[in-house]
């Protein structure tokens, strides 16, 4: 095992020390700005908030893309916006699923930004996590891109042929778990994730979680599902750590700013999932390609992947326009 965390976290420093602090202080700098002045009061975050949110984030990412291509190469530039909008797409439907667990815990709308924002945290060390341990993975052992791009492919062909089952927040085993071992009050306590109450009768006071702490931890769990095929994806792009990472972490960071504005429309993209299952089918295909053939133009992977995508939200907006207009009529 500490072998393993060795490996990783040579892996990490395969970049100048110098690289990876512009990076984090980017990072730390707007997630201040986030909580610390422009959401230091819990509020109602509108769509028109949340889309101006979600274009600052764009923009920030695209010009440290810029950075990347200048310092790295134009090769480098290309990997790290494929990754993005890999990474940016794949987590589409993570809002749904976001949704769903706040629906089931009724969270308020004022403090739904508060969870996303503690999210952000867990997911810049799970994520860190994983994409060390996979990149420690593929420098040891080749052979494990096969096994990446065997995974992407099934899994693509899977999302293509499953139904459109309604997800059943309250019969998740994890939560089941979390309900059973983890006092949990039976209100909201403001936007405090724990709390200190009375115990029974005896008037003890103990530390005891709020459905707002219950609804984070399903938060960071769906991100951690979500992330089993969103990593490899990436590393089926690039195996450098540095632009998987980068590139995660920016695509996160925009997508939870646009969560509220998707939110109010995500029954509007509800037949992008086959355009991600194609995503995953294409990247998947290009692990075997790379390694039988020789690597493609990167230019290629990214022009598919936001043709694809792009006829994925066509798609959907022409079809469920068309339902709506047909069940008016009706």
């Amino acid at each position: 095992m500490d072998g393993l965390f060795a490996t990783i976290f040579l892996e990490f420093l395969g970049k100048p020390v110098w690289i990876w602090l512009v990076f984090v202080g980017i990072v730390l700098t707007l997630l201040v700005l986030d909580l610390g002045v422009l959401n230091r009061r819990d509020h109602v975050i509108g769509v028109g908030e949340s889309l101006k949110l979600s274009a600052f984030y764009i923009a920030v990412a695209m010009l440290f893309g810029g950075w990347v291509w200048w310092s790295m190469g134009g090769e480098a530039g290309l990997q790290y916006y494929t990754g993005f909008f890999v990474e940016k797409s794949l987590s589409l439907d993570n809002v749904f699923v976001i949704s769903l667990i706040f629906s089931y815990f009724a969270v308020p709308r004022e403090l739904q930004h508060r969870v996303l924002f503690w999210g952000i945290l867990g997911v810049i060390v799970l994520r860190g996590l994983m994409i060390g341990a996979g990149a420690a993975l593929v420098s040891e052992f080749h052979w494990i891109l096969y096994v990446f791009g065997a995974f992407l492919l099934l899994t693509g062909i899977k999302m293509l042929f499953a139904k459109d089952d309604e997800t059943d927040i309250g019969e998740n085993a994890a939560l089941r778990f979390l309900k059973r071992h983890i006092r949990v009050t039976d209100r909201f306590h403001g936007h405090h994730f724990i709390v200190k109450q009375p115990v029974g009768d005896s008037g003890v006071m103990r530390w005891t979680a709020t459905p707002l702490l219950l609804a984070l931890i399903m938060v960071e769990l769906a991100d951690l599902v979500f992330a089993v095929d969103s990593v490899p994806a990436i590393f089926a792009i690039t195996t450098d750590p540095y632009l998987v990472y980068t590139s995660n972490i920016f695509a996160i960071l925009g997508l939870r700013a646009l969560y509220f504005a998707l939110a109010a429309m995500v029954h509007r993209f509800r037949y992008l999932k086959y355009a991600l299952a194609l995503v995953l089918v294409f990247i998947g295909g290009k692990i075997f390609y790379t390694q039988f053939f020789g690597k493609p133009d990167p230019l290629i992977a990214l022009g598919v992947t936001f043709a694809l995508i792009g006829g994925g939200v066509v798609v959907s907006l022409w079809k469920t326009s068309r339902e709506t207009r047909a069940a008016a009529a009706e």
